[in-house]
């Protein structure tokens, strides 16, 4: 609310604007007559000149009130305001055109003054704004001028004038030049700052105008345009920024301004994941749904997601402590509304299970937990990675069917095709788990949901990356030629509540995972980011970790995919599980223990026959199911 001193200088400049505008009628009027008669005033026109004055000022003072003139801040006059004027113009000039045609005098009005008298009110009243606007911004801001670090700015779209326009109010920055791929922008004027070239000349114009600082002024642009434009930048010794994303901008969360330095996260971006919203809605909506590994990377993110289609509740089942505390912190801050139930808990636990699924009655059951470290689950942990990763997962499928959810999701992984390593081993097996108690029948749809690396989850390798170059390197890859597919934290979690909403039971889902990137690059381009060279921060390779292989698969050889109405979604059709497997499995995991690495790797074997431990020619198998992918994809 205004103070009384506001609202007084409020009603002041109000005032001052208006009669400025009526001003602005009388110098069109005496102008329009002077030009008329080539600057001689005509003395005997001044009755009729005088009668029109008065009519057309008190015009004016209608017209510019109806037209909502003073609505808008003279500082920021643009297109609206001259919306308004040219409305309140277009009156005055229709009451001239009226006045002349019943002007009986003699003399009369000239008529040339219906032209002159409208051209000349334009320039005054929408001059004097641009005039004043000018004199304010070169007030306000004139002193940044040649002040600020040179900056480039990639797109001289929609993206590149918003972020030109805020970058001329701001004291840190000073834009020297622009680049653009579209050849018709080339020499142009962007907000007075040239369109220099091509993306590909950013070297060149980042050397020619000595700016060590690049913005990539493009939020809806694909990722290997961006990529081209920060590789290209930080090779040049620049520093690269990126504004928000076109989404973000166009909610209003955030300004064009609101720049941060480029992260690996956009180099590696995928287009924006779309779902089915209305079918995922039906899915929860009012349904009590839990989540288990409720705060690891991939459960805390569904929980988030899951959050956005108005559960009845969420019910978070974790083994961490610190983990349920944060998401439940989470929660209490950002979605207060969403009833959440947070249950400390093992998936292994089937006392505690019994408990949840009596007391709570979960519709939908998202199970998250697991062990997923490779090399850590390989020694000295394997039996361990088999109880929780698949008696876990069995355990709480059973408590689903017994307490009638319609629905179980395993979040599964690529490192169940064809596994090398003991935890992609124990992901297969409790994808046969589940699709053994699915065969059983009953009410519960059983899904799952298969995928690679996340970006920036709990022990990947970027993370991992960062800290090395934060301690000044080296930065350690276990290869040179290892790849991993890579996709973002939420898009992977929407993927899974699409997949789970479209499930009709039964079924693997393999969500497309786009391009694999080598490991090295990966690193390379977050050395470059960071402001460093390969000098100042070498590359060193490790050696290939226990049960690490150097490509993941998506698909194994004995199966092959069909499409989904979503496509990014596949259905992946895998070998059938024998009819005595659930009883036999069952007796295995309920072996007191402790079981070997080796015991449990020949189980394994047992179990899981595409599963080949490392030294057991894994590259020939690569080499074979990348065959099979081929020509599955054909097929489709």
């Amino acid at each position: 609310m205004m103070s009384p001193t506001e609202s007084m200088h409020r009603s002041l400049r109000s005032l001052l604007v208006f009669l400025f505008d009526l001003f602005a009628v009388v110098v069109a009027w005496v102008g329009g007559l002077l030009i008329r008669f080539n600057f001689e005033w005509p003395a005997e026109y001044e009755q009729p000149l005088l009668l029109g004055l008065g009519v057309l000022v008190a015009t004016q003072a209608v017209a510019c009130r109806w037209a909502g003139l003073y609505r808008g801040m003279w500082v920021f006059a643009s297109l609206p305001d001259l919306k308004r004027v040219l409305t309140a113009v277009a009156l005055s000039a229709l009451v001239l055109v009226v006045l002349v045609a019943l002007d009986r005098g003699n003399p009369g009005i000239p008529r040339s003054l219906m032209l002159v008298y409208p051209v000349l009110l334009l320039v005054v009243m929408g001059g004097g704004r641009a005039a004043w606007r000018m004199w304010k911004e070169h007030h306000l801001y004139g002193g940044l001028i040649a002040q600020g670090k040179p900056v480039v700015v990639v797109g001289a779209g929609a993206g590149g004038l918003m972020l030109v326009r805020a970058l001329e109010r701001s004291a840190d920055w000073r834009v020297v030049a622009l680049v653009d791929d579209d050849r018709s922008k080339w020499g142009l004027e962007l907000c007075g700052h040239s369109v220099a070239g091509s993306v590909d000349e950013l070297p060149d114009v980042l050397a020619d105008h000595r700016a060590k600082h690049v913005i990539l002024a493009m939020p809806s642009a694909a990722s290997d345009v961006l990529r081209r434009a920060t590789d290209l930048a930080v090779r040049a010794g620049a520093h690269v920024f990126t504004v928000p994303g076109l989404e973000d901008l166009m909610s209003g969360r955030v300004a064009i301004n609101a720049m941060r330095p480029v992260a690996i996260e956009d180099l590696l971006g995928r287009a924006p994941v779309r779902i089915d919203a209305a079918h995922v809605q039906a899915m929860l909506t009012g349904k009590t749904v839990l989540v288990t590994g409720a705060g690891g990377s991939i459960g805390s993110e569904l929980c988030r997601q899951l959050a956005r289609f108005a559960p009845a509740r969420l019910v978070l089942f974790e083994a961490s402590e610190f983990a349920l505390y944060t998401i439940e912190q989470w929660f209490t801050l950002h979605r207060p509304e969403v009833e959440i139930v947070c249950l400390a808990g093992d998936v292994k636990d089937t006392a505690r299970l019994d408990e949840l699924f009596a007391a709570w009655r979960p519709h939908a059951v998202f199970h998250a937990a697991a062990y997923k470290h490779v090399p850590l689950m390989e020694v000295r942990n394997a039996w361990q990675a088999v109880r929780n990763n698949v008696l876990g997962t069995l355990r709480v499928a059973e408590h689903a069917q017994r307490y009638g959810a319609e629905r179980f999701v395993l979040i599964s992984t690529d490192k169940a095709v064809n596994p090398t390593n003991v935890m992609g081993a124990t992901k297969r097996l409790a994808e046969m788990a589940c699709e053994a108690l699915h065969s059983r029948g009953g009410v519960t749809q059983i899904e799952m949901v298969r995928f690679g690396n996340v970006l920036g989850s709990t022990g990947s390798v970027i993370p991992k990356f960062q800290e090395q170059i934060a301690r000044g390197g080296p930065v350690t890859v276990t290869h040179p030629d290892i790849n991993r597919y890579f996709m973002s934290i939420p898009e992977a979690a929407q993927l899974v509540l699409q997949a789970a909403a479209m499930g009709q039971g039964g079924e693997v889902f393999v969500l497309d995972m786009g391009e694999p990137v080598k490991i090295v690059d990966l690193a390379r381009n977050m050395i470059r980011l960071s402001g460093y060279s390969e000098n100042d921060i070498r590359i060193e390779f490790s050696g290939l970790r226990p049960g690490e292989k150097l490509y993941e698969e998506l698909l194994a050889d004995s199966e092959v995919t069909r499409e989904t109405p979503h496509p990014k979604l596949r259905i992946a059709r895998s070998r059938s599980v024998a009819a005595s497997f659930l009883a036999e499995l069952n007796a295995w995991l309920a072996q007191p223990g402790p079981v070997t690495d080796d015991d449990v790797r020949r189980g394994l074997l047992r179990w899981v026959p595409e599963y080949v431990p490392m030294g057991g020619r894994p590259s020939l198998r690569i080499v074979e199911s990348e065959s099979k992918l081929a020509r599955a994809g054909d097929r489709a």
